[in-house]
């Protein structure tokens, strides 16, 4: 990560180093213009180019509208004039609406101690006061995520089938797509099956650099290294392109992606791996380490074996996660005798969290296409299938009823105080 070194505003001769923000969504609700041209000009710093920064006016009040629908992104910023019991009243609302990870800071114009301590105790993660200067505060959004404390910024979440041929390649990517179209996250997609990925085709891009020279040069892995290899799909959506070609053998060490991973982990709040089916030691060294795992399989005999053994597998490896999910895809194929989706459940001991129906037309016109389903049919219910996937990979279930992110000390209070 490269670190800018600046001289401290205000204290000639010292210096302050700031490392760059890392690839992150951040919103914006001020209530004065002067706070609100501060942040439009330190979202166009160098130090925070990966940022994603929309500013709003109306505060407190025009977040918790706009996020009433919505989901939160990495980190809220909010300007407040606002009493001190006002202020508090208000966040108390924000916390209902609040998805776990995302990060709150508060701009206030006093410097009032127990407003400050009041805040932190709801968990809220800075109070900054007025006036505002663009370094300082690209300071403290960098401390957030570089400091000490700061807790791992990326998410992992690898997708593979138990046997070739089951569309867990395509399941990635648009898993990809809801992920940063739907929930807004900042999305790195990563396509690992290096001698035959289709990522690059599947979202029409042709990048003359991909994942390999990252794999094949581990020394020279950095987050300046990781940017260059990254192809723009959108505001949003990168692709790390397999090379697709056969020039060369791909046998690979166990932690063969570790260095990429582990950048990936600190600038990146969403990575989605595209993992070739196999079983090597460097697959089953990331499905291991990966935050969450998707599984991607079609209702017949040699799939239901594979899975219960991959299943049976990855739970004695992860005794402490949760199962891996468990996604049945093309189910419904005309004329093909098809284990039932009960009884597939029961045979492995997990429940689908989703069942895709085979829809041949739907899924050749995006493949020949270069897009993504939801590009071709928005409202199908496919697309809603795989956008409650994106949700159940973020933690974001029953979001009305357990939202518990930043806030989350806040809401317990709340909680008791109603059952009382």
């Amino acid at each position: 990560m490269t670190d800018a070194t600046i001289e401290h505003p205000g204290a000639p001769g010292e210096t302050l180093v700031i490392a760059q923000v890392p690839r992150i969504s951040i919103q914006v609700f001020c209530e004065t213009q002067d706070v609100a041209e501060v942040i439009r000009n330190a979202s166009e710093d160098r130090r925070m180019t990966k940022a994603h920064v929309k500013v709003h006016m109306g505060g407190v009040a025009a977040a918790i509208e706009a996020f009433r629908s919505a989901p939160t992104p990495n980190l809220i910023i909010i300007e407040s004039i606002s009493d001190r019991a006002r202020l508090i009243a208000n966040l108390d609302i924000l916390a209902e609406f609040c998805d776990p990870g995302t990060k709150v800071v508060v701009i206030g114009h006093e410097n009032d101690i127990a407003l400050y301590r009041a805040l932190t105790a709801r968990g809220v993660s800075d109070y900054l006061v007025t006036p505002l200067n663009v370094l300082p505060f690209i300071q403290h959004v960098s401390h957030l995520y570089n400091g000490p404390d700061a807790e791992t910024l990326g998410r992992v979440i690898a997708v593979t089938g138990v046997k070739g041929g089951v569309g867990a390649s395509n399941i990635s990517h648009n898993l990809a797509w809801s992920l940063s179209k739907v929930l807004k996250h900042q999305t790195v997609v990563a396509d690992l099956d290096l001698a035959f990925g289709t990522a690059g085709l599947d979202f029409n891009q042709d990048p003359p650099q991909g994942i390999a020279e990252a794999v094949f040069s581990p020394e020279r892995v950095d987050s300046n290294l990781v940017d260059r290899l990254l192809s723009k799909c959108s505001e949003t959506l990168s692709l790390l392109a397999a090379p697709a070609t056969v020039d060369r053998p791909y046998d690979l060490p166990e932690g063969a992606f570790d260095p990429l991973l582990d950048v990936l982990r600190t600038t990146t709040p969403c990575t989605v791996l595209d993992l070739p089916h196999g079983w090597t030691a460097w697959t089953r060294h990331i499905l291991t380490g990966a935050d969450e795992l998707v599984v991607v399989a079609t209702p017949d005999l040699a799939n239901l074996r594979n899975a219960k053994t991959l299943f049976d597998t990855l739970r004695a490896a992860r005794p402490n996660d949760r199962p891996p999910k468990l996604v049945l895809n093309c189910v419904g194929v005309p004329k093909r005798p098809e284990i039932s989706t009960a009884e597939f459940a029961k045979a492995i001991e997990v429940s689908p969290v989703a069942v895709i129906p085979f829809e041949p037309k739907l899924f050749g016109t995006a493949a020949n296409n270069g897009q993504m389903l939801a590009e071709i049919e928005p409202g199908s219910k496919i697309v809603e299938t795989i956008d409650n996937l994106a949700r159940l990979v973020m933690g974001r279930t029953e979001l009305q009823k357990t939202k518990k992110g930043v806030l989350g000390p806040l809401l317990e209070r709340i909680s008791r105080k109603k059952a009382g």
